[in-house]
């Protein structure tokens, strides 16, 4: 072997290693977790700074390592080429072209972004000093490809990609979650908040017909029972309707009032905050804190009263259900047999979707509770015994109150996709 020959497989081997460098390169920045790499930035990792800034304007970065790339591949090849004929003749084209595409393939592709893969923020630290010399030298090269990127986009008119969506943030969490990032718990705290602002208030309120509340000129001893009872810490307080609440008050107000051997309610009753039902539950947070307030009254179209919610309720769609000792533990759905369940129609609908899988979107009905669906799916107030099929469940009124279904019955059937008139 002459001198000649081993000078070019020296240089076929620095550019096998520089198309390597490339290509972790590429694959580095493409796969680094910035907020690992920002956390880096702000304890003073100087060189995480920098490759933070690089990957800021990633159209520049990607059109150097592709240059780059593209122009040792190319070097390497020829260099190649010119070894193996001297060697081989006209038959070291062909034995050139397949020696080069596996050196490039095994060498200069697979390995080196399989190692970038693995630790992508510390490969692109590494590779930082050497990429930010090379767009300064490429710089008039990457001008004229970024003119041609935007002559592109003009003519087939795309536009920038937009920020991460709800549902691809959703997607990230859990995807944390399965790979052990953070537990169910913590995830499920997280879906929450990303969710919280989707609610609207009429989907977390207590409705008026389970509302508690008392008469501006109620008998003392009639509040009392409805303190002791209920274990509410407050109370509305309405004047002659539930339709015309004034205002709220407190239990340690109340038993203070009457320790100063006073009797008129009104004087402890606090103002009390008045919403639509369309208001969106982050909004009405605010609100009562900025009020200082803990109950919120939601009117319907007619100024009537629809419900409440409480800062309770708004919280617990935030961290689940929060119990004390006065709350009753109610089971909204109880399995009765290997496919049949009794539910309680409070339930909220999404849940009972969810549950059996449901094809439909609950969000299709203007109904947020079970009670509602039924009567959607009834058209009119059911009777007990009144059933219909909902996809694969047979559905069966089993308790109402005249005015509204308490329970029912949800058998689970097989190979039944249409609904059925109701009897």
């Amino acid at each position: 072997m002459d001198s000649h020959s081993s000078t070019l497989i020296i240089v076929f081997g620095i550019l096998l290693l520089m198309s390597a460098y490339f290509s972790a390169t590429e694959t580095a920045f493409s796969s680094i977790n910035r907020i690992r790499m920002k956390n880096m930035a702000k304890d003073g990792n100087r060189r995480a700074l920098q490759a933070l800034a690089l990957s800021e304007d990633f159209d520049k970065l990607l059109s150097t390592i592709l240059i780059g790339n593209n122009i040792v591949n190319i070097a390497s090849a020829s260099i190649a080429t010119v070894i193996c004929t001297n060697y081989f003749g006209n038959a070291g084209v062909t034995i050139s072209t397949i020696i080069t595409t596996i050196f490039v393939l095994l060498f200069g592709e697979i390995t080196p972004k399989s190692l970038a893969k693995e630790t992508p923020e510390t490969f692109a630290m590494f590779s930082t000093p050497i990429i930010k010399f090379l767009i300064y030298l490429l710089m008039p090269l990457n001008f004229l490809f970024s003119f041609w990127k935007k002559l592109i986009s003009k003519i087939f008119k795309t536009t920038d990609r937009q920020g991460i969506t709800q549902e691809e943030l959703i997607t990230l969490v859990d995807e944390v979650e399965s790979e052990g990032g953070i537990g169910a718990h913590e995830g499920e705290l997280i879906r929450s908040a990303i969710e919280f602002n989707d609610l609207d208030v009429e989907e977390i309120l207590t409705p008026r017909v389970d509302l508690i509340a008392i008469e501006e000129k109620a008998p003392i001893e009639e509040i009392k029972e409805l303190f002791i009872a209920h274990g509410f810490s407050r109370l509305p307080v309405y004047r002659n309707t539930i339709d015309h609440i004034i205002g709220v008050i407190h239990e340690k107000d109340f038993y203070h009032m009457l320790h100063l051997g006073q009797k008129e309610i009104r004087s402890i009753a606090k103002s009390i905050v008045c919403v639509t039902p369309q208001m969106k539950i982050s909004e009405l947070l605010r609100r009562l804190q900025r009020s200082k307030s803990h109950i919120a009254v939601v009117l319907d179209e007619y100024g009537g009263t629809m419900g409440i919610v409480t800062l309770e309720d708004i919280l617990e769609e935030l961290v689940g259900e929060i119990w004390d000792e006065h709350d009753e533990i109610i089971e909204h759905f109880i399995q009765m047999e290997e496919n049949k369940y009794l539910i309680h129609c409070n339930a909220d609908l999404k849940s009972l979707f969810e549950r059996f899988e449901l094809k439909n979107n609950s969000d299709n009905y203007d109904a947020v509770t079970v009670s509602g669906w039924v009567v959607e799916e009834i058209g009119r107030i059911p009777d007990v015994g009144d059933h219909f099929i909902y996809e694969n469940l047979k559905v069966t009124v089993v308790k109402t109150d005249f005015r509204r279904v308490l329970e029912i019955m949800v058998e689970v059937m097989s190979g039944v996709s249409t609904q059925e008139e109701v009897n």
